[in-house]
C-alpha cells in the first residue's frame, strides 16, 4: 500500500482553484518532492493531507487512514514543519521538545530517550539547555525537524524546509533530511521553489503549477525530457527573422528562444553540432553550453519559469484580494 494514496484532490478559494484535481500514490520510504512557484498549490496540497484544511474534492489516504474521515489518526501518523518558525523562543530546545512529546503522547518511559536521539540527529545535544530564541535561523529549522520526529511519524511533510536560510545551512539542512530517510525509512513529502533542493533530495519530482501536476518523474528523467543541452549565445547585434527561422529548421535544435536578449537554444549533443550553430548566428560574444536544469523542463511545460521571489503559497492570498 503507497504512503499517501491522492485521489482527484481539489481546493477552491471561491473561483479560485489553488489546488486542481490532483491524483498521485506515493511510497514508503520516498522522499517526494512538489516542485513549483509560489502561488502553484504546494502548500494548499500538503495541508489538505495533514488535515489543516478540507478539501472541495476528492480525497486521500495518509497512512492508511482517510484525511476526510479520520483525521486523528492522521495527525498521529504525521510529522510537519511548517514555512513559518514555530518554536517557543521562550523555551530550551529541550523544553521545546518536551512540551512536544507530551502533547502527542509519547510514553513517558521512552521519552527522554527519544528527545536525545533527535538532538543528536540534529547535532543540537550541546544547545538542548539554551533558549531557542538564542539560535540562528538554521538551528531552529533544525529543532523544529527534531520536534517532528518525535512521535516517529510514518509520514514528514517538509514546507519549504530551508526557505530563508543561507547556502551553507540549507545544505546542513538537506543532510539531516537525507539521513532521516536513510535511517528511519520515513516517507518525506518535500514542497520548495529552489530547484536544486528537489534535484539533490527528492527520489521524484512533481511539477506543480497553477494547482495542477504538469509533470512527474524521478529528476534526471525531468531533465532527459529536455532532449538535449541549454546553449546560450550572447549575439554581438540582434538576431534576425531569417537566422532564427534558419537554426530552427537545424534538425538537432529542439527549441529557439530569446531570453534577456540572449539567443537561448536546446540542442541534441551540442558539442558536436555547435560550430554549426555558430556558423548560422555569426559573430557571438559569448556562449555557454549548460545540461538541461529541472527550471528548464517547467519552462518547457508551464511557457514560464520558476520564479523564486517568495516561497509562501498565496492562494488564499489571492483569495483575499478577489473578494
Amino acid at each position: 500500500m503507497p504512503a499517501i494514496s491522492i485521489s482527484g484532490i481539489t481546493k477552491k478559494f471561491g473561483h479560485l482553484t489553488a489546488v486542481d484535481n490532483i491524483s498521485l500514490d506515493i511510497e514508503k520510504g520516498e522522499i517526494f518532492g512538489l516542485l513549483g512557484p509560489n502561488g502553484a498549490g504546494k502548500t494548499t496540497l500538503l495541508s489538505m493531507l495533514a488535515v489543516l484544511m478540507t478539501p472541495t474534492a476528492g480525497s486521500a489516504l495518509v497512512n492508511g487512514h482517510d484525511i476526510r474521515h479520520e483525521a486523528l489518526a492522521v495527525r498521529q501518523s504525521i510529522g510537519m514543519v511548517f514555512q513559518a518558525g514555530s518554536v517557543d523562543n521562550l523555551l530550551t530546545a529541550r523544553e521545546n521538545l518536551v512540551l512536544h512529546a507530551k502533547l502527542f503522547g509519547v510514553p513517558k518511559d521512552v521519552r527522554e530517550k527519544r528527545i536525545k536521539d533527535a538532538l543528536e540527529l540534529v547535532e543540537l545535544t550541546d544547545r538542548a539547555n539554551d533558549r531557542a530564541g538564542t539560535f540562528s535561523g538554521g538551528m531552529k529549522r533544525r529543532l523544529e525537524i527534531a520536534r517532528a520526529l518525535l512521535h516517529h511519524p510514518a509520514v514528514l511533510f517538509l514546507d519549504e524546509p530551508t526557505v530563508g536560510l543561507d547556502p551553507q545551512t540549507r545544505e546542513h539542512i538537506w543532510k539531516y533530511i537525507k539521513a532521516l530517510s536513510r535511517q528511519e525509512q520515513m516517507t518525506i513529502i518535500l514542497t520548495t521553489h529552489y530547484m536544486e533542493e528537489a534535484d539533490v533530495l527528492a527520489d521524484r519530482i512533481a511539477l506543480i503549477d497553477r494547482g495542477k501536476i504538469v509533470q512527474l518523474d524521478t529528476p534526471e528523467g525531468l531533465k532527459r525530457q529536455m532532449g538535449g543541452d541549454r546553449v546560450k549565445l550572447v549575439c554581438a547585434k540582434a538576431c534576425s527573422a531569417t537566422m532564427l527561422a534558419k537554426i530552427k529548421k537545424m534538425p538537432f535544435v529542439k527549441s529557439v528562444s530569446q531570453e534577456d536578449g540572449h539567443l537561448v537554444l536546446v540542442v541534441l549533443n551540442a558539442p558536436k553540432h555547435l560550430q554549426k550553430i555558430l556558423e548560422a548566428v555569426g559573430v557571438v560574444e559569448e556562449v555557454h553550453v549548460l545540461p538541461a536544469s529541472l527550471n528548464d523542463v517547467f519552462l518547457q511545460y508551464t511557457g514560464h519559469a520558476i520564479r523564486n521571489e517568495s516561497a509562501e503559497d498565496d492562494a488564499q492570498q489571492q483569495w483575499a484580494a478577489h473578494r
